[in-house]
């Protein structure tokens, strides 16, 4: 009789297997994620560097063509983040209110269109910020008093009469902005009045649960930028730094907060967590 031997195969690589069960999850839910991740990435790039080249070398010096660049890159993909939080909502409303006719809403073509939609409209609606302010006329003030070229910071700068500037610069931040808060409180208004009619425990924290992470991130995200604007009208009741600050911590915080939002949902991290608070307690 052979012996049994025992034959070990030494492995060279793994084959991760997502969404097994339902294989076209995975386009769909890349895109949006992706989008986020690019949207944080340029946002970061576009105004991180520039900061720290000024705390650390003080080079505040910036050309006119990439001051206005960066003004154009920050409020179009401000307003696409936005966009894509409202998108997201709209996708968790269709998930838990109708579950059942979510394959033939959210399909391909709909992601498709969804993308094309948000790059869209905020590239072509953004775009009359930076050539309003750019054609300002300065007389000689070049000294921005900001850390990045915010298109109210430069438009301080002007003796013209500026009230079409402001206009456009309001109507359309306000036209996008608080559109895609109405759609996203709307979603979840709703989402909470289905969770309401569920009977079942676990049915209604996990309903809860793939909202709650994404709720965070549209708090924050449209708490900053109220505050941002409120301390930009009552400018005179508040101190100068306090608007420069606020201008950006949009541009750092959710870039910050998506990956520990998101992760903190998967179960060894979160198992991971709670080991170290025991450990500190």
């Amino acid at each position: 009789m052979t012996p049994h031997r025992n034959v070990s195969t030494e492995v060279s690589d793994f084959l991760l297997n997502c969404f097994v069960r339902s294989p076209s999850w995975q386009l769909w839910l890349s895109l949006p994620l992706s989008l986020l991740s690019l949207l944080d990435m340029v946002l970061c790039l576009t105004v991180i560097p520039k900061v720290l080249a000024i705390f650390w070398f003080d080079l505040r010096a910036i050309s006119f063509f990439a001051c206005f660049l960066q003004m154009y890159i920050m409020n179009s993909f401000l307003a696409m983040e936005s966009c894509t939080f409202m998108v997201m909502a709209y996708d968790r409303y269709v998930a838990i209110c109708h579950p059942l006719r979510y394959p033939s809403i959210i399909t391909d073509q709909f992601v498709a269109k969804a993308a094309i939609f948000i790059l869209a409209r905020n590239f072509i609606l953004t775009l009359p910020i930076p050539i309003l302010s750019a054609r300002l006329h300065c007389c000689g003030r070049n000294v921005i008093e900001n850390c990045i070229c915010a298109n109210m910071s430069v438009s301080r700068l002007s003796y013209d009469d500026i009230p079409i500037n402001h206009l456009s610069q309001f109507a359309g931040g306000w036209t996008m902005a608080s559109s895609d808060l109405i759609l996203i409180f709307a979603s979840y208004t709703l989402i909470l009045r289905a969770v309401r009619r569920l009977k079942a425990g676990g049915s209604v924290a996990k309903a809860l649960g793939t909202c709650g992470s994404h709720f965070i991130l549209i708090l924050f995200f449209s708490t900053v930028l109220l505050v941002f604007v409120l301390t930009h009208v009552a400018k005179k009741k508040v101190s100068p730094d306090v608007p420069v600050l606020l201008n950006v911590l949009p541009h750092v915080v959710p870039a910050a907060l998506n990956p520990i939002v998101y992760g903190v949902r998967t179960q060894e991290i979160k198992q991971g967590i709670q080991r170290l608070l025991k450990k500190g307690w």
